[in-house]
Formats: C-alpha cells, sequence, structure tokens
C-alpha cells in the first residue's frame, strides 16, 4: 500500500473518531440535560445559532456564567450577566421583546436565569443546548478580548469530560 494511500486512511479513521467522541460528549451533554434541566426555557440548538448569527438577525447572547469562566472565553459579542451574582440591572437596557440567548457550559445555569428573565417580563428567550461545550465541541469559534482563542473553562474537573476539543482551563 503507498503512503499517501496510508495517509489518506489515517485521516478518515481519525476523523471517524473524533466523529465518535463528539457524538459521546454530545450523549453525556443529553445526560446531564435530561437530569438537570427542566425544559422550561426553550432550546436552540448550536448549528441553528451559528446560522442565525451568520444572518446577523439582532440576537443578543447573554453568557450566564460566573466571571472567571467568562474570562477565558465566550461567544462573539456575548454579554456577560452572570449566574450567582446575577442582577437585573445587567438586562434593564434589552428591550423585553428582543431576541436572546442564554447560555452556560451545558445549559443548566442559563435555564435558571432564563426563568429569571422571564419573570422580568422577557419574551423571546432560547436557552443554548449544550451551551458552549457542544459549540466548542461543533468547532465553532470562541473568543476573548474579542480575538480567537481555543481556550475553555471546564466549571469544573466533573464537567470536563463534555469537552472534545480545545484547551481546557480549570
Amino acid at each position: 500500500m503507498s503512503k499517501t494511500r496510508l495517509n489518506i486512511l489515517y485521516f478518515k479513521l481519525m476523523l471517524i473518531c473524533s466523529s465518535g467522541l463528539s457524538i459521546l460528549a454530545q450523549n453525556s451533554i443529553n445526560d446531564a440535560i435530561k437530569k438537570y434541566n427542566s425544559g422550561s426555557i426553550p432550546y436552540i440548538h448550536v448549528e441553528e445559532l451559528k446560522l442565525q448569527l451568520q444572518h446577523n438577525n439582532g440576537l443578543i447572547l447573554l453568557d450566564t456564567r460566573s466571571f472567571e469562566e467568562y474570562e477565558v472565553s465566550y461567544l462573539k459579542n456575548a454579554l456577560w450577566i452572570g449566574y450567582k451574582n446575577f442582577n437585573i440591572d445587567k438586562v434593564k437596557n434589552i428591550d423585553k421583546n428582543a431576541k436572546i440567548v442564554v447560555y452556560c457550559s451545558v445549559g443548566v445555569r442559563s435555564e435558571k436565569i432564563g426563568e429569571k428573565l422571564k419573570a422580568l417580563g422577557f419574551t423571546n428567550i432560547k436557552n443554548l443546548y449544550g451551551g458552549i461545550f457542544s459549540w466548542i465541541n461543533k468547532g465553532y469559534p470562541i473568543y476573548k478580548n474579542g480575538k480567537r482563542t481555543e481556550k475553555i473553562h471546564t466549571y469544573n474537573k466533573r464537567w470536563e469530560k463534555y469537552i472534545t476539543t480545545g484547551k481546557k482551563v480549570n
């Protein structure tokens, strides 16, 4: 067998293996979402969010993770509003009918913040299914200080298993 053919086979095997890891991570994320979420806030999946962001349709992205997590990386143009220290003053200038997507690591904390926003009268909220972990697992870009980065905060050691790509930071 030629070296070129071996390289092609190796490349195909690597693609299959990396796809399998992504599927396993998604199943784990799915399990976590089923265990911890009620589904009270409708979901948006990463593929749909990526398409909507490409069409620049006025979505507002709200990062509900800790500031420490946000400082490592975030979705482009996301506003940090936090979780434990969430304060309504952080959203007082947002139109109650604006298209809002909340996200965290996998979608658990963001659901809770989405519920708070709903109680405050916001009408068009979606929760990013699988959060920033699913986003990066799909190979979509994350940012720090407006520039692309590969670093992703894992929340803690227990949750880092859900990330299949990027440079993990605790």
